[in-house]
């Protein structure tokens, strides 16, 4: 009989070039995730001075980030962190900017050698360039993120998506699937709550980094979760290009995994 506790054994399968690793449980799903996110920390900070980050901010990443604040073995104060992606039209300090999120889920609860937030405040395509040349300061080592309902990554829906980007970050048109979740997900009360514009990484400047780390939980990625791992390599799935990242895992629980 199984003792109570025990994890269930992950489901790991190759699928392209990136590695597939379902769970039964969110929760064990979170934390293989966030184990994942901290080995390539070490990995990083044992061969560098320093290591940087780029983190999502959404719901399906909160109990993956709240693991990995809790991980051990990891010299915060040589990381540098970064964000996927920004509202555009949010007052400043407003709590569903992504900035705030992940303020209060990662950035305020460890001694991080820098903080780099996206301030959309001032002209979009200046903010654009600068962050831009931020990133592109040294290598990301780790970029954690998810999918979204279209199979977005980061704010890349499959209108504006762009496998071949000439830029590392831009402004985009939120798509009304992609809006609609943010509400689906309790992080705005209504449709028209939710901004119209973001500023978004671009696909391949998210590739660019050493490893992905994709957790993908719960029934309302499903869909998209299977286009992504079954379906064309497309931009009507942005998804479906971290299939050709080596150094890209992604983890799913049960109700995300077509495996399952």
């Amino acid at each position: 009989m199984e003792s109570i506790g025990t994890r269930d054994a992950p489901r790991r399968r190759v699928v392209g070039a990136a590695q597939v690793v379902g769970l039964n449980q969110r929760a064990e799903m979170a934390d293989l995730a966030a184990e994942a996110i901290a080995a390539a920390l070490r990995d990083a900070l044992a061969r560098k001075d320093r290591a940087r980050i780029v983190f999502a901010a959404a719901p399906s990443q909160a109990e993956v980030l709240a693991a990995l604040v809790a991980a051990e073995g990891i010299d915060w104060s040589r990381v540098v962190a970064f964000h996927m992606d920004e509202y555009i039209g949010l007052p400043e300090g407003a709590p569903e900017r992504f900035a705030s999120w992940l303020d209060h889920h990662v950035f305020s609860r460890l001694p991080l050698a820098e903080v780099h937030p996206i301030r959309p405040d001032g002209d979009p395509d200046t903010v654009c360039a600068e962050y831009a040349r931020l990133l592109d300061e040294a290598p990301i080592d780790v970029v954690c993120l998810g999918i979204g309902t279209n199979g977005h990554i980061a704010f890349n829906d499959p209108p504006v998506a762009d496998f071949d980007d000439p830029l590392d970050v831009k402004v985009v048109e939120l798509d009304p699937v992609c809006r609609q979740q943010q509400v689906d997900d309790k992080c705005f009360a209504t449709l028209g709550d939710v901004p119209l514009r973001a500023i978004t990484l671009t696909i391949p400047r998210l590739l660019r980094a050493d490893r992905l780390v994709c957790a993908a939980p719960g029934r309302m990625k499903r869909a998209a979760v299977r286009e992504a791992l079954t379906g064309l390599i497309t931009t009507d799935c942005p998804a479906s290009i971290l299939r050709t990242h080596p150094g890209c895992t992604i983890f799913l629980d049960r109700e995300t995994d077509p495996d399952a």
